[in-house]
């Protein structure tokens, strides 16, 4: 279906049957991806979602996008450009008002799906603006408070619900990082599940089996 011009680049696909307003997943890709990769999953979620795929807006060389740089130095350990997270962020939070005013969408059913460094991203629009989102999915990535809003602990979190789960073998982002979400969502009241899974930096289809499962049950 041809999209409309916002303010970022995207995919979408249409539910299948006529909705007035549907539930809509918003995903977010990887570093160095693009906004094809977890729309070629679009097909195998609830058919009644409008999906909307993003392109995050920094281009990298040769190939692929980045919602943020991240930077090396002389010993290998790396830097998030923290200023360029927080302009994605607000880019991100800007787009989903405009996809309300421009798709046929629910503003109160509202899902994002993030990998790695989507997964990010997605976790500081979700608690910095949790009256927006009502679920959010979390995969392969960690929380990064300093790209979130600074009081943000003090929002209502009660109609918020997170599934997150990470790779126990990860060599990009070590599991350690993920299990520091769980700790924090408790904390916060937030309702979630938390799972691990015997893979690297990617989904494992029993993964993705799970996620699907508990979409279905929080839409």
């Amino acid at each position: 279906m041809t999209t409309k011009q916002l303010c970022l680049h995207h995919l979408i696909k249409a539910p299948i049957g006529q909705v007035e307003k549907a539930p809509v997943l918003f995903m977010f890709h990887g570093y160095g991806s693009d906004e094809n990769d977890l729309f070629s999953f679009a097909s195998e979620l609830p058919e009644e979602l409008f999906i909307i795929s993003v392109k995050a807006p920094y281009p990298l060389q040769p190939y692929g996008n980045a919602w943020y740089a991240i930077n090396f130095d002389a010993d290998q350990n790396k830097f998030s450009d923290n200023e360029q997270a927080i302009a994605s962020r607000d880019k991100i939070v800007k787009f989903i008002d405009e996809a309300i005013e421009n798709y046929p969408i629910d503003s109160k059913n509202i899902t994002l799906l993030g990998f790695s460094q989507g997964t990010i991203l997605s976790y500081s629009v979700a608690l910095s603006y949790p009256e927006k989102i009502k679920n959010l999915i979390a995969l392969s990535g960690y929380i990064n408070l300093d790209i979130f809003e600074p009081n943000f602990k003090q929002n209502d979190f009660s109609k918020l619900s997170v599934y997150a789960s990470h790779g126990s073998q990860d060599q990009v982002i070590p599991v350690s990082w993920a299990r520091k979400a769980p700790e924090l969502l408790s904390e916060l009241g937030i309702d979630h599940k938390y799972s691990e899974f015997p893979v690297g930096h990617g989904v494992a289809p029993q993964n993705f089996m799970e996620l699907k499962s508990w979409l279905e049950k929080h839409l």
